[in-house]
């Protein structure tokens, strides 16, 4: 009773398809697919941007020898 078999599933896949459409679901479909893979550039462009403000940090970084004061 809990778990929906695949009847149950293929009524509810026929029923929206019913109430939206096929060109609206391939629409949707497809606006999704574009956000996703934008999402994934933007993470990709964001992690070579750290890395890169992390190697410039680096070549600024000036090493310094502390003597005790006597």
């Amino acid at each position: 009773m809990g778990s929906m078999s695949i009847w149950h599933w293929l009524i509810v896949l026929v029923i929206i398809m019913l109430v939206f459409g096929t060109k609206k679901l391939r629409n949707i479909g497809t606006d999704l697919g574009g956000a996703v893979k934008g999402f994934k550039d933007g993470v990709k462009e964001g992690a070579a941007t750290a890395d890169k403000a992390v190697s410039e940090q680096a070549s600024k970084t000036i090493d310094v020898q502390v003597k005790e004061k006597t």
